[in-house]
């Protein structure tokens, strides 16, 4: 729900700004701009993601997976369909994902960010004691008895719990 949130609030914010730009300047020469970006991402992408797929289909003949070649790919295609869209803003934000450099710290960016907030996700997840919430038995709870024998089940019910062995010779109950 936020991500959707935050998409519409771009768009919004994306056509406020291309707006006021063109109420500035004029609707002519903002169309010579919105179709200008496109064409030189369309460009961009054809010349970056060539490039691209040569590298992958060589780390491939070396026996290496081509990870980096594949985000490069997916950043390609999320900034070329920015600068396809019309506004002033999603084309400059499609500019970062298009130019090499500009991607590659757009991409220490977004990595640096999904650490901390991975981690802040993983603190939150953790109860008082640091471990997870899974690992804990509620209160009250009674505690499942350990299997005795082999192929014995160990749940209170007498029905095996998962990943009890049940041999194929032993009637099921």
């Amino acid at each position: 729900m936020p991500l959707l949130i935050f998409f519409t609030l771009f768009a919004l914010l994306d056509f406020i700004v291309l707006f006021s730009v063109g109420s500035q300047i004029g609707l002519l020469p903002t169309l010579v701009m919105v179709l200008a970006t496109g064409f030189i991402g369309l460009h961009l992408i054809r010349r970056q993601g060539t490039a691209t797929l040569a590298r992958a289909r060589q780390r491939l003949a070396q026996g290496e997976l081509p990870s980096s070649e594949l985000l490069t790919g997916a950043a390609l295609i999320f900034g070329g369909a920015l600068m396809l869209a019309p506004g002033f803003l999603s084309d400059a934000l499609g500019l970062l994902c298009v130019v090499p450099g500009a991607r590659r710290q757009v991409a220490r960016l977004l990595a640096l960010a999904n650490l901390r907030l991975h981690g802040a996700a993983q603190r939150s997840a953790s109860g008082p004691s640091g471990h997870g919430e899974g690992w804990q038995r509620p209160e009250g709870e009674p505690r499942a008895r350990a299997t005795r024998e082999e192929g014995e089940p160990s749940g209170d019910d007498g029905q095996p719990l998962e990943g009890d062995f049940i041999s194929r010779n032993e009637p099921r109950r």
